[in-house]
C-alpha cells in the first residue's frame, strides 16, 4: 500500500483581546463552498477499524489539487477516481434514502453548507482474504484561542445519516464518527461513534448479527423505504436480490466546549466508514455553525401566545439538562434533553438551559416576548364581473397578523399561490369564476391561518344564439305547432323583439325572457329575435327569424281523449273530427279500427276509433289543408297497464276436518296497499273476499276448484286457479307402487299425502342401497334421472316420512316398479 506523509498546517488566530479571539477558524464551516484549511484522507479498512495513517491516502491543507484540499471541493473514492467520496455541498437537495434535506435548517437556525463523506459504493470479498471497506475522513486543526477558561469557545455541527446493516458484530458496522484529540489523547465525552446495534451474535463468517431494532430506533435511526442499490453480498448469484435494509437518521446536532483547552492545539476529525469485510456502504453529513462564543438556544424569541413551541441547543454526549421559562408558560415534554415543547403563555421573560457532561458545562439565555395568536379575519371584495379585461380589489380585513400571500382557485379543490404579502390585492382580467382567500400569520411562531373565502363571479361573453328554424310559414287561424326555439346562446333572454321590415324592431309588452316562443294571431309576414345577456356582460341580439304569412286555413280537427289508461288486453275508442283538411293520416294503423283510408269526403269528418294495443302507444293523427304547408298533428297516447299475473299456489290434498291455508298473491304495482281477491265457489271458505282464507270441509267434499280473481284499484283483473282434492281418511302418506318416467301419465314418482303438514324427507333407493333420490317438500317428486342419466328399469325401496297437521308422524317404506 502506497504510504504518504501528513502535512500539516497551523491555523493561527489573532490573540489581540477577547472579543476576536471568540471568532471561529475559517471556512470551519465550508462556507469557502470547499475544503480550504481542512485536510482530507481516503483508505481501505481491510485490516478492521481504525486505519493506520500510513495505510491513508492523505490530502494535506498547504496545496491543491491533486494532493492537497485548497480550493478543492471533491475528492474521489479510494482507488474509485469516478465516485465522488467527498463533496462540499452548497445547494441544498434531498436524500433519497432518508428523505432529509442535505444541508438542514433546525429550529429555526439555518446552516449555509454541509461537506457529504462517503457514497454507496462498496468493495467484495476477495478469494484471498477480506477486501474491506471504504473510510473517508476530514480533519481540521483548531488552535484554540487564548482568554479565560471559564469563557465558553463552542464548535457545534449537526450530523446526519444513511447506514446499510450489514448483520455484523456492531464493532464491524458502518459507521460515522466525531473524534476530538488534544495532545494528551481522545477527548472520550466529545468524541463519539454512530452505527447500527446488533446483539453481537454472528455466524463464523462475521455475517448474521441480529440488529437490534429496538435499540436502534431510540438512537432516532429509522428504516428507509428504499432498497440498497447492491445486490446481497452474502449470495454468489450474479443476479442477488437487493435488501431492504438501509436505515437513516435524520439531523442532529452536537456541541462541545473548547474552553479548557484555552492557547493549546486540537483536532477534530470526521470519519465515515464502510463495514469492515466492505459489502454494506455508510455515508453521512456534516454542517458546523458559523459562530463559537457559547451555547445558544434555537427557537422562537417572539413566542405566540398558546401555541406549543420547541426550543433547543445543540447536543453534548451523556449530557444532563436543565431548563426553565417564564412564570405563565408550560413545558409539555421532558426536560433533561437537548430539545423541550413549550405551551406559550401570555407572560415575557427568559428561556434559559444549562447542560453539563464530564467535559463540558454550559449556560444559555434567550429574552422572550409574547405575541397575540393569528386572526386570520375576512376576505372581501368578491363582485360579479364580465370576462376578459376587468378587475376587482380584494381586502383582508378583521385580522391580527401580516399578508403571508394569497392564494386562488377555480375549482375550489386546487389553489394557486399569489406571491403578494399585501393586505390589497388586485385581480385582473379574470377569465373564470374565481374564489380568493389569504394566509395570515402574526410573526413566525404563530400558525399560518386562511381567510374567509370571497368570489369574484366571472360571467362568459354573452352569445346571442339563433332562432330555430331560421325560417316557417305560418298559416291562417294556425294555433300550434308553430314555435321558435332559441338555441347556441351564452347568457339568459332579456326580451323578444319583432320587426316588419328588419329595421324597426319592438319589444314585446310585457317582457317575454323565455328561451322559446309559439306563434298565435299571425296576420301578416315577421321577423323576431331575442335581447340576450350574459351577467353583466354587455348584451347581444340572436340570429334574426323569418315567418312568412300563407292566408290558407290552417287545419283544424278535434280529437278526445288526449291520453287513455286501460288494462292489458281491454280496447280503448279514440274519437276526433276534422273540421278543416283535405286528407290525413295515421303514423301507424297497427292494432286499429276504424282508422278510414285518409280521404275526407265532408267536412265536417267525424271518426270513431278502437285500439287495442298491447303496450302503451302514441297514436298520432296528421291533418292536411291544400294550399297550407303545415299539417296539424294530434296525439292520442293510449297507456296500457301490465298483465295482472295471480299465483294461487299449487294444487293440493286435505283431509277431512283439517283447516288448509289458502293463499293468493299478483305481481300488480300500480295499486297503493294491493289488490282486492275474490274467491270462487266458496265452498269451505271462511272469508272469500281476502287473499288468504281459511277452507275447512266436510265429509260432503270431494273436491273443489277455485278461481281466483285480484283487482286492481283501476280496475284490472287477472285470475288463477287451485284444485283441492279432500281425502275421506285420517292423515296419511300413499306412495304409487309403480310409475313411468317415459310415459304420457305418472311421469313422476311422488308420495300424496292429505293431511301431512311437514316432509321429513322422502327417499327412493335402488337393490343395493344406493340412493336415488331425496326431498323433504311436499308435492316434489322423482323423475327417474340419476346425475343426468336414465334409472335403470325394475324394483326399487322407498321410505317416507311426514308429520299430519295434528303433530303426528307418519312413516312408511315400500317397493316400486319404474316401467319404461
Amino acid at each position: 500500500m502506497k504510504h504518504f506523509v501528513l502535512l500539516f498546517f497551523l491555523l493561527t488566530v489573532a490573540a489581540s483581546g477577547f472579543a476576536q479571539t471568540q471568532s471561529c477558524p475559517l471556512n470551519s464551516n465550508f462556507s469557502l463552498g470547499n475544503l480550504t484549511h481542512w485536510q482530507a484522507y481516503t483508505g481501505n479498512n481491510a485490516r478492521g477499524n481504525p486505519v493506520p495513517d500510513s495505510l491513508l491516502e492523505k490530502y494535506d491543507s498547504s496545496s491543491g489539487s491533486p494532493s492537497g484540499t485548497q480550493g478543492v471541493s471533491v475528492i474521489y473514492e479510494y482507488n474509485l477516481p469516478s465516485i465522488p467520496g467527498i463533496q462540499i455541498l452548497s445547494t441544498p437537495g434531498t436524500d433519497a434514502y432518508g428523505k432529509f434535506s442535505t444541508i438542514p435548517t433546525i429550529n429555526g437556525y439555518k446552516y449555509s453548507n454541509s461537506i457529504l463523506l462517503g457514497s454507496t459504493s462498496i468493495t467484495r470479498n476477495s478469494g484471498a482474504g477480506v477486501g474491506g471497506g471504504y473510510v473517508r475522513g476530514v480533519r481540521y486543526r483548531i488552535n484554540v484561542p487564548s482568554g479565560p477558561p471559564d469563557e465558553p469557545y463552542t464548535m457545534t455541527y449537526a450530523y446526519a445519516m444513511v447506514l446499510e446493516n450489514g448483520t455484523h458484530n456492531s464493532a464491524q458496522q458502518p459507521l460515522f464518527s466525531a473524534t476530538l484529540k488534544t495532545n494528551d489523547g481522545v477527548i472520550a465525552c466529545a468524541s463519539p461513534q454512530y452505527f447500527l446495534p446488533t446483539l453481537n451474535n454472528a455466524d463464523s463468517r462475521g455475517s448474521g448479527a441480529v440488529l437490534d431494532s429496538a435499540l436502534a430506533k431510540s438512537q432516532g435511526f429509522y428504516l428507509s423505504d428504499l432498497p440498497s442499490p447492491n445486490s446481497n453480498p452474502n449470495s454468489q448469484s450474479p443476479n442477488a436480490e437487493h435488501l431492504r435494509d438501509v436505515w437513516a437518521k435524520g439531523w442532529t446536532e452536537v456541541t462541545f466546549d473548547l474552553s479548557p483547552w484555552r492557547g493549546q492545539q486540537v483536532v477534530l476529525t470526521f470519519e465515515t466508514d464502510n463495514c469492515v469485510p466492505g459489502g454494506h456502504f455508510a455515508y453521512s453529513y456534516i454542517a458546523l455553525r458559523k459562530t463559537c462564543d457559547g451555547l445558544a438556544i434555537s427557537g422562537p424569541s417572539v413566542a405566540c401566545i398558546g401555541n406549543t413551541l420547541t426550543y433547543s441547543v445543540p447536543g453534548l454526549t451523556a449530557a444532563t439538562y436543565q431548563w426553565s421559562v417564564p412564570s405563565d408558560w408550560q413545558i409539555v415534554s421532558s426536560t433533561d434533553t437537548s430539545v423541550v415543547q413549550v405551551k406559550i403563555g401570555n407572560a415575557a421573560g427568559t428561556v434559559s438551559v444549562h447542560e453539563a457532561n464530564s467535559c463540558a458545562n454550559l449556560s444559555a439565555v434567550l429574552p422572550v416576548t409574547t405575541t397575540p395568536p393569528t386572526v386570520a379575519g375576512d376576505a372581501t371584495g368578491g363582485i360579479e364581473v364580465c370576462t376578459g379585461t376587468n378587475s376587482a380589489v380584494l381586502k383582508v380585513a378583521n385580522n391580527t397578523g401580516s399578508v403571508v400571500s394569497w392564494l386562488s382557485t377555480t375549482d375550489g379543490a386546487n389553489y394557486a399561490v399569489l406571491n403578494s404579502p399585501t393586505f390589497q390585492y388586485t385581480a385582473r382580467d379574470l377569465t373564470a369564476t374565481t374564489t380568493f382567500r389569504a394566509l395570515v400569520q402574526n410573526g413566525e411562531s404563530c400558525t399560518i391561518d386562511t381567510t374567509t373565502a370571497t368570489t369574484v363571479l366571472v360571467d362568459p361573453a354573452t352569445v346571442g344564439g339563433k332562432l330555430t328554424p331560421p325560417s316557417l310559414a305560418f298559416c291562417k287561424d294556425q294555433t300550434k305547432d308553430a314555435l321558435l326555439v332559441l338555441e347556441g346562446e351564452v347568457g339568459k333572454p332579456v326580451n323578444w323583439q319583432s320587426s316588419t321590415d328588419g329595421i324597426n324592431w319592438t319589444d314585446f309588452a310585457p317582457v317575454y325572457d323565455a328561451d322559446q316562443f309559439s306563434l298565435v294571431g299571425l296576420t301578416m309576414p315577421k321577423q323576431y329575435r331575442v335581447r340576450v345577456q350574459s351577467g353583466v356582460c354587455p348584451s347581444q341580439n340572436s340570429d334574426i327569424a323569418s315567418v312568412d304569412y300563407v292566408n290558407v286555413p290552417f287545419p283544424q280537427a278535434s280529437s278526445v281523449p288526449a291520453d287513455t289508461l286501460v288494462c292489458y288486453n281491454t280496447p280503448a275508442t279514440l274519437n276526433s273530427t276534422i273540421s278543416i283538411g283535405t286528407n290525413y293520416s295515421w303514423n301507424t294503423t297497427a292494432n286499429l279500427t276504424g282508422a278510414g283510408n285518409g280521404s275526407i269526403p265532408s267536412l265536417p269528418y267525424p271518426m270513431t276509433i278502437i285500439a287495442t294495443p298491447p303496450a302503451t302507444t302514441r297514436y298520432v293523427l296528421s291533418v292536411e289543408n291544400a294550399g297550407c304547408p303545415n299539417i296539424l298533428k294530434d296525439t292520442f297516447l293510449v297507456r296500457v297497464l301490465p298483465k295482472i299475473n295471480v299465483d294461487a299456489g299449487n294444487d293440493t290434498t286435505v283431509v277431512i276436518n283439517q283447516p288448509l291455508q289458502l293463499h293468493a298473491t299478483s305481481d300488480d304495482t300500480t295499486t297503493v296497499g294491493g289488490d282486492k281477491f275474490s274467491w270462487t265457489p266458496i265452498i269451505g271458505l271462511d272469508n272469500p273476499d281476502i287473499a288468504d282464507p281459511i277452507a275447512s270441509y266436510t265429509g260432503e267434499t270431494d273436491s273443489v276448484r277455485y278461481l281466483v280473481t285480484a283487482t286492481s284499484g283501476h280496475g284490472c283483473i287477472g285470475t288463477a286457479q287451485v284444485l283441492v282434492k279432500v281425502f275421506k281418511t285420517s292423515p296419511d302418506i300413499f306412495v304409487p307402487s309403480a310409475f313411468t318416467p317415459d310415459g304420457t301419465s305418472n311421469r313422476i314418482f311422488r308420495p300424496i299425502a292429505p293431511g301431512i303438514a311437514t316432509l321429513q324427507y322422502f327417499m327412493v333407493y335402488n337393490r343395493w342401497g344406493q340412493l336415488m333420490y331425496r326431498t323433504s317438500q311436499l308435492g316434489q317428486g322423482w323423475d327417474g334421472m340419476v346425475n343426468g342419466r336414465k334409472a335403470d328399469v325394475g324394483g326399487y325401496v322407498w321410505v317416507v316420512q311426514g308429520t299430519t297437521y295434528t303433530g303426528k308422524v307418519i312413516a312408511h317404506r315400500g317397493t316400486m316398479v319404474l316401467v319404461r
